[in-house]
């Protein structure tokens, strides 16, 4: 494995790793709730009486948050070295995964092992050790 030293931004990853731990920290303590964005989003499709509004304006400031981060530091160069059906692929597989796990990455991975929840530690390593295990085959086996 190589590292990409000109591509290597630890700074702007510690930065975006406080940001999201303190988020998260906030929503627990005002909101009583638990950052999980899957969680979030399947609550906007089954709605509880007065549950809406916090979860729309949840999801209306993820969207909003690049285009605030373009406002101020410039537009931004994503490089995605993957077709459209592979996204779409992938997509879907992610949704099912968080519905079989009960959770996602930030659900589990950044608020549940933060609350020391076993179940979480243990969904987060699978979450790793199937990230791991894809990229080693698609990368290494197959390329």
């Amino acid at each position: 494995m190589n590292l990409d030293w000109n591509a290597f931004t630890p700074w702007p990853a510690l930065a975006g790793g406080l940001l999201i731990g303190l988020a998260a920290s906030v929503f627990v303590l005002f909101a009583g709730r638990i950052a999980g964005i899957s969680g979030i989003i399947g609550g906007l499709l089954r709605p509880s009486a007065g549950d809406r509004a916090w979860r729309l304006a949840f999801v209306g400031g993820m969207l909003a948050a690049p285009w605030v981060w373009m406002a101020f530091a410039g537009p931004l160069q994503p490089r995605i070295d993957a077709g459209w059906g592979l996204l779409v692929a992938a997509g879907l597989l992610v949704g099912i995964g968080t519905r079989y796990g009960a959770g996602c990455t930030s659900g589990h991975g950044v608020c549940g092992i933060s609350r020391l929840s076993p179940r979480s530690a243990v969904a987060t390593a699978v979450f790793m050790a199937a990230g791991i295990a894809t990229v080693a085959v698609l990368r290494h086996l197959l390329a």
